[in-house]
């Protein structure tokens, strides 16, 4: 969050110059300093310096010195502490009430601190703050109601921040009946329920800048508030309002931002309503339940910038007349039922589209010339719809494209498909998988450039072919998905010298040979220090695991080696317990014979450990144990005997991790060690079938926090 002054400064400059407080809200540069602060500030100052913990926290506020002089303290040239700009400064204690004591404090930002309790009312009661920043602190407690407007004149207050607190309870009602001059509130990311303000508009007719999302507010969305003939952003998102947007809610013609996501709204757009908001650049109504077609008069919004529909049972053809938003930059339409061919919509109209995001509808022909005249666009993701044909070589005018997902379609020519992509020099993340259905994995030096990639996915092609040399050129890459195919040959040495690779899917292939100790050596899964070689503009978007769950590039990756389901022989190399910093290692469904080797237990950071359906034997190593943070194992149908070790991590997992051993014994299995000497019972195919299903339902837990949806073999959602 930033300070009270940077962080609403885009909203203000809004702000029509007639607005009553728009000269102080612009008014940051402050008096000079003079040699001496009144007592009663210094007092009032020194009451709150007593309640920071420890006392005084990291201030070094003396009594002896003008408090004029003390950091974060500005006054006026008559000696009045005028503002108290003490952000970021990791304070802890409580706000004291003192500070409604300084008579002339125009200014108070506390915000970005530690600091815990309530906000007393005498800041909100203040006869002189026009200013208030509390955000992101942990500040708890119901919102204190103001006396009535008959007891209390009105409070000069204009801007109050009191967003990413612990505040709870209702919103109050007295307390903004004598704030007639605010102009901007921000109460996002708290607690608060009840119903949406009523009377914000009548009580605060300036009122320029409302925001209340990600609360528990729930109710419908009040007609009065199209009474705010001076709002320009509106933001109540993720929280639980239902009903139809109120027609007089459109009657808010200043509106520019209107933003509404994750609620459960419902209804349709209605065109005569959206053409009343000529202002608007940013419309989000995105993770709602609206219906029907998006109104040709969204045309009509020639200021329109952002275009957020995403996740609704919105349906038909995208208008034409969508491109008479000249200056649309997103387009986001994700998750919906719209259909038709996308060639209707003429793409070279919108010069400043950088980001266009249409997965997971029906949109079927062949993917649009038009889009590639956006040489803006750094992002496009056209996945989980009905698109055909070959990739066209005006792909390669998108020189700024970072991003780019057309999985789950049916495109063909993949040899041609990669010489195409491998010129956009920019390209970070390339998500293709379920395309090029039974074509052959490209061998040939012929597919160049891809020197920036670091996510690629490939994956459930039934590509055949071996894995091909030119990838160990990606020197960038950091995630390699090539599993569900019909790759076949050995795992190429090669891989290993990929320097920034931290994730390799190759599972559900007919690899062959041995795992080879090469793997070990990959520097990534070594290393803990090494962080993942990852742009900032690699995601773009972010990326789906499921209907719920994504992650962005912020997010932690996980570090997984995958060569699970293919027909690997031999042994379990040791020198695997050289990858101490890897998460996630499965081998199952090989035919992996020996030992399990001791060096595993040397992989101290390992959540996810499945060595199941391979020929493994001998005993279960006790050191496993030593494995805190493991939370998923699996040794299940292999040929080991002897004791399951107890009192530790293996003990905590159920019977089904150790089942199809006939010769391991212990409490879990209910079979006592001296009576485990039953014959080896074979594994049927049907029990083997069986015990591929359960993993696979599985397998989502075992990457969900790991790291691409576009990975994982869902019908739906492809990143």
């Amino acid at each position: 969050m930033l300070p009270l002054h940077c962080s609403y400064m885009r909203h203000i400059r809004k702000l029509p110059m007639s607005s009553p407080g728009l000269a102080l809200l612009l008014l940051i540069s402050l008096a000079s300093p003079t040699s001496s602060c009144t007592e009663q500030d210094k007092t009032s100052l020194l009451q709150f310096h007593a309640g920071l913990l420890p006392e005084g926290g990291l201030l070094a506020w003396q009594n002896h010195t003008d408090c004029c002089m003390w950091e974060g303290i500005t006054c006026s040239a008559k000696g009045m502490v005028t503002d108290v700009s003490l952000a970021s400064r990791s304070l802890q204690g409580h706000i004291s009430p003192s500070l409604g004591n300084l008579t002339g404090l125009l200014r108070l930002d506390l915000s970005s601190n530690l600091l815990s309790g309530g906000l007393p009312p005498e800041l909100l009661s203040s006869g002189s703050i026009i200013a208030i920043d509390v955000s992101v602190n942990r500040l708890e407690g119901e919102f204190q109601e103001l006396a009535p407007a008959s007891a209390t004149p009105d409070r000069p207050l204009k801007v109050l921040n009191i967003s990413s607190n612990l505040f709870t309870g209702p919103f109050p009602s007295t307390t903004w009946r004598v704030m007639r001059n605010m102009v901007v509130l921000s109460a996002s990311n708290n607690s608060f329920t009840g119903k949406l303000p009523t009377d914000m508009c009548t009580s605060s007719p300036s009122l320029a800048v409302l925001e209340l999302s990600h609360n528990q507010f729930s109710g419908r969305i009040w007609p009065v508030l199209g009474r705010c003939s001076m709002l320009k952003v509106l933001k109540a998102g993720f929280n639980n309002l239902s009903g139809t947007l109120p027609d007089e809610l459109f009657n808010a013609t200043s509106l520019e931002l209107l933003s509404l996501p994750r609620n459960g709204l419902h209804g349709t757009l209605e065109g005569a309503n959206i053409i009343k908001l000529s202002h608007l650049a940013t419309l989000d109504l995105g993770d709602n339940n609206f219906n029907g077609n998006i109104p040709e008069s969204v045309g009509q919004l020639q200021r329109l910038q952002e275009l957020h529909l995403n996740d609704n049972m919105m349906s038909g053809e995208l208008p034409s007349t969508l491109t008479n938003c000249t200056n649309l930059m997103t387009i986001d339409l994700k998750g919906n039922n719209f259909s038709g061919e996308l060639a209707k919509v003429n793409f070279s109209k919108l010069p400043s589209l950088r980001i266009l995001d249409l997965m997971s509808n029906t949109f079927s022909g062949t993917i649009p010339e038009s889009i590639y005249s956006c040489r803006n666009l750094t992002a496009l993701r056209l996945s989980s719809n009905k698109f055909h044909g070959e990739l066209a070589e005006g792909l390669r005018n998108l020189t700024s494209l970072s991003f780019l997902s057309l999985g789950n379609n049916s495109l063909t020519n993949i040899t041609k498909a990669l010489k195409i992509l491998g010129s956009s020099k920019n390209l970070t993340t390339l998500l293709i998988a379920h395309n090029f259905m039974y074509e052959v994995m490209p061998q040939d030096d012929t597919i160049k450039g891809f020197q920036n990639l670091q996510v690629f996915s490939i994956n459930s092609c039934s590509l055949s072919g071996q894995i091909p040399r030119w990838l160990s050129k990606l020197t960038n890459l950091g995630a390699l998905m090539l599993h569900d195919n019909q790759l076949t040959g050995s795992i190429p040495d090669w891989i290993s010298n990929l320097n920034f690779l931290y994730f390799l899917q190759i599972s559900n292939n007919s690899l062959t040979g041995e795992i080879p100790t090469a793997l070990a050596q990959m520097p990534m899964l070594r290393s803990e220090k090494t962080g993942a070689h990852l742009d900032p503009r690699g995601f773009q978007l972010p990326i789906y695991l499921g209907p719920s769950l994504q992650i962005s590039m912020d997010s932690a990756f996980r570090k997984v080696l995958d060569l699970s389901v293919n027909k690997l022989v031999g042994e379990i190399p040791r020198e695997i317990g050289l990858l101490k910093a890897i998460w996630g290692l499965n081998l199952s469904s090989n035919l992996l014979s020996g030992e399990i080797p001791q060096s595993i237990c040397n992989l101290t950071n390992l959540q996810v450990l499945d060595l199941s359906i391979n020929h493994l034997s001998g005993t279960i190593p006790t050191a496993l144990n030593d494995l805190h943070f493991l939370s998923e194992f699996n040794v299940s149908n292999n040929e080991l005997q002897g004791p399951i070790p107890t009192g530790g991590q293996i003990s905590t997992f159920q019977s089904s991790s150790f089942d199809g051993n006939p010769r391991l014994c212990g409490p879990l299995l209910n079979r006592y060690c001296d009576l485990a000497q039953a014959a080896p019972v074979p594994i049927t195919s049907a029990n083997r079938w069986s015990i591929e299903v359960i993993f696979s339902i599985a397998f989502g837990v075992f990457f969900g926090v790991g790291v691409l949806y576009d990975q994982l073999v869902l019908s739906k959602f492809y990143g």
